[in-house]
Parts: C-alpha cells; sequence; structure tokens
C-alpha cells in the first residue's frame, strides 16, 4: 500500500493528533487525522470501538484529568504501520466515567497510562486502525479502584 506521506510526516500526524484528543483543542482538525467511517480501535481484555467511542473516551479523560500531557518515546515505522511508546499523565480531579471498571471518583493523584500502540494508516495518510496494549491493573490502582 501507498500513501502521500513520508515516515517522518506520518509520525508528525499521529503525534498531531495525539496532542488534539488529550488536549481538546480543534476537533476538526483531529477528524482529519482519522478515517472516521472506518476507524477501529482494537484494546486490552478484548475492547473494541469505533471512532465515535474513540472520541467519547477522549473527552471522559478531558474532563476527568487536569494537566494532561502526551509524549511519545520510540516509534517504528514499516509501511503503513506506526508503532510506538505512549504516555499520557493527568492528575486525577473529577469522576472518570470510562476506567476499565466503570466510573471512578477522583483521588488527586497523578495517573500515568503507559501504553503500546500500533497504528495502521490508510493510503490518503489517515488513521484506519489502532492497537492499544497497557497494564490496566497499574491504571486502576494509581486511580484508586485496583481489586483487593
Amino acid at each position: 500500500m501507498s500513501h502521500p506521506y513520508t515516515r517522518d510526516e506520518l509520525i508528525a500526524r499521529l503525534v498531531r493528533a495525539g496532542e488534539l484528543e488529550v488536549s481538546g483543542e480543534a476537533p476538526e482538525e483531529v477528524d482529519g487525522y482519522f478515517d472516521t467511517e472506518r476507524f477501529t480501535f482494537h484494546g486490552p481484555d478484548g475492547f473494541e470501538s469505533d471512532y465515535a467511542g474513540l472520541t467519547e473516551y477522549f473527552a471522559a479523560l478531558r474532563e476527568a484529568f487536569e494537566d494532561r500531557t502526551i509524549r511519545r518515546g520510540l516509534i517504528v515505522v514499516d509501511g503503513d504501520l506506526v508503532a510506538a511508546q505512549t504516555w499520557i499523565e493527568g492528575t486525577f480531579v473529577r469522576p472518570f466515567t470510562h476506567s476499565p471498571v466503570g466510573t471512578v471518583e477522583p483521588n488527586g493523584a497523578r495517573v500515568v497510562w503507559d501504553l503500546i500502540n500500533i497504528f495502521r494508516f490508510d493510503e490518503e495518510g489517515r488513521l484506519v486502525e489502532e492497537f492499544v496494549r497497557t497494564d490496566n491493573r497499574s491504571v486502576l490502582r494509581q486511580l484508586g479502584a485496583e481489586a483487593a
């Protein structure tokens, strides 16, 4: 598959899309980085979603967490696939409605999602698929929702 973007341009598009999802700025710009009709998200424990679900998740994250940041570590590109280390952080100040166990009340803690993502781009350089792996137990512990 070929698309009009270089390796560095795909990385830049990925980084910018992530920054906008976490900040909540320019939702119309975010849409341009995705195939909003075909996008599929594959998460831990068999969780599946579409673009609307991903957008809803990030809205819940922005509502519950202040001082949010996203950073990327190692990024590997192979054709239309981009794999990345990703860290999303925020201070947990309001109820989080989209945790792995449902709504969780805030504890004021700094929460870090430590993710491995694999993204697939289409021939137009839009995100069409994302695979995410993370340690949900670590996230739940930080949220104060870990089971005994």
